[in-house]
């Protein structure tokens, strides 16, 4: 038996989330596919960021830095928990770019992209501002300005979660192993890696956005191309100890024409990134190279007084950026901005979308770009564009609410400790509720983890939000994994799959058909 939806989608990252949640609320019946858990490719691995990408400038992409500017004010309002505004310091390096064209660089930042509430750039004088405190005595003149952080998995996490509560069925550990076109219909073969069962499902529409996987599925459909649609660009990071106490970050230039950013992160350590090389082999297998860790490490020693070493890194992460093959000969030139691919073969055809490239910024305008090709080829819904103003869950709160909502949490919950709020609310938002409904001590909390992580919220994230192992947990709903050694982390996985044997989760989203 086959079930019938108007749009399947392959992938759970930020782009098939993304595009998930716009059609389920423009009334679509949706299908989202991830052969893995959410966000566990790219969209897990980035440099948690929501910017312009001030160095596009310099390859004249003014249309990308323009949308992704604008888009930053927009998704700090729609999710204010998750998306946070940052300053950035930009030492100037006297003998690469100079001072005037990061000043008109700089301009530009600030005014093509409407900015309204997040601050201006200004110049610093780094001799005496604390910024300058731990840099180098050389660097003396720098520039500050404003973009914002986010946790990027939990941002695919909530667009997924709200496209479910909008009738979306979201179906992780289900790989896509045929398409086949049928008339104006697509009929999709997908096996489920828990039973190894294999499900058909019929759609008027696929959207192929599966990231570094797009053309693999291109050449499922078509086996004698060899589709070289998009170029991987393996981005490494590594997570040393909080190297300086304020809560600015930096962006590094470096004579390769790089930059390196050193980012405040989980609140005792700094992040580091990113490389930019390309990268061959499966996907999934990225890890760090030790040239990478040299290069991240030397290239912060020119900056910091603090010098730091292979020795000093606490944790890594690797991923793989797919970008548009635009042929152009070096990794950190490939354009960031997305292409939209319309394969029909003819009228009577049923309509693949592709997505090629894109970045976490500009998620919520490529979806709204792939509605549009929906709407043309299988017809309107009951709804147009509305998510430029809709809060992702436990965002519905104003931006600049964000410490009187942490502040309401401590009177509500004065038995948490002040760490222990802030990870509810960057977490959750006004949904911390749903979890510490009827908790009124600690105790209530359940079986304590270790480092904040208590029963009722691994229980909230296995009922609610799809996650099934320690790593789900630790590593894309919260960051806590950082936390975390080995042992615990293993007390954990044996608790999961317990209460999953043992059916102490009933009724959880995987038991309701939406795994």
């Amino acid at each position: 038996m086959s079930v019938e939806y108007d749009i399947l989608i392959i992938g759970g990252g930020i782009n098939g989330c993304g595009i998930a949640r716009d059609a389920a609320g423009r009334g679509y019946s949706v299908y989202l596919c991830e052969a893995d858990d959410l966000a566990s490719g790219t969209s897990s691995q980035s440099t948690k960021l929501i910017h312009g990408g001030l160095r596009y400038l310099e390859h004249y992409e003014f249309r990308l830095v323009r949308e992704s500017l604008t888009e930053r004010e927009i998704l700090w309002q729609i999710a204010p928990h998750i998306i946070h505004p940052l300053r950035f310091v930009l030492p100037h390096h006297k003998t690469l770019r100079p001072a005037w064209l990061l000043r008109l660089g700089l301009f530009l930042y600030d005014h093509i992209g409407g900015r309204k509430k997040l601050p201006a750039t200004k110049v610093l004088n780094l001799q005496i501002d604390e910024a300058g405190k731990n840099l180098r005595h050389d660097y003396k003149k720098g520039f500050e300005y404003s973009d914002c952080a986010v946790d990027d998995a939990r941002l695919v996490i909530l667009n997924a979660l709200d496209a479910h509560e909008l009738g979306a069925s979201i179906n992780t550990l289900t790989k896509c192993v045929s398409l086949k076109r049928n008339d104006k219909h697509w009929k999709v073969t997908l096996k489920n890696q828990e039973n190894q069962a294999l499900t058909n499902v019929t759609a008027k529409l696929v959207i192929n956005a599966s990231g570094p996987w797009v053309d693999t599925v291109l050449n499922q459909l078509y086996p004698e191309k060899n589709n070289q649609n998009i170029r991987l660009v393996q981005g490494s990071h590594i997570i040393v100890p909080k190297l300086y106490q304020h809560e600015k970050c930096y962006i590094f230039q470096n004579e390769d024409n790089r930059i390196i950013f050193a980012i405040p992160y989980q609140l005792d350590f700094t992040l580091i990134g990113t490389t930019d090389h390309e990268y061959q082999g499966d996907p999934s297998k990225t890890h760090i190279t030790q040239d990478e860790i040299d290069y991240l490490c030397s290239s912060v020693n020119h900056y910091f007084i603090k010098e730091i070493s292979s020795t000093d890194i606490v944790g890594t992460f690797s991923g793989v950026r797919s970008l548009v093959n635009d042929n152009s000969s070096k990794a950190q030139e490939a354009t960031r901005d997305y292409v939209l691919n319309r394969d029909k073969p003819d009228e009577d055809s049923a309509t693949l979308i592709n997505i090629f490239g894109g970045k976490i910024t500009t998620f919520r305008r490529l979806a709204e770009s792939v509605m549009k090709e929906v709407e043309s080829h299988i017809g309107k819904r009951k709804k147009g564009a509305w998510t430029e103003k809709s809060h992702l869950p436990g965002g519905d709160f104003a931006a600049q609410d964000y410490g009187t909502v942490i502040k309401g949490l401590h009177n509500e919950y004065p038995f948490l400790t002040h760490n222990e709020i802030t990870h509810f609310i960057k977490c959750y938002g006004t949904r911390t509720n749903q979890i510490l409904n009827d908790i009124r001590s600690t105790k209530d909390l359940g079986t304590h983890f270790g480092h904040g992580l208590y029963q009722k919220e691994v229980e909230y994230l296995i009922h609610t939000e799809w996650a099934l192992t320690a790593d789900d947990i630790l590593w894309r709903r919260t960051k806590l994994g950082l936390y975390f050694t080995q042992k615990e982390k293993e007390e954990l996985e044996i608790w999961i799959k317990k209460a999953l044997l043992n059916k102490q989760l009933k009724g959880t989203i995987h038991e309701e058909g939406h795994s």
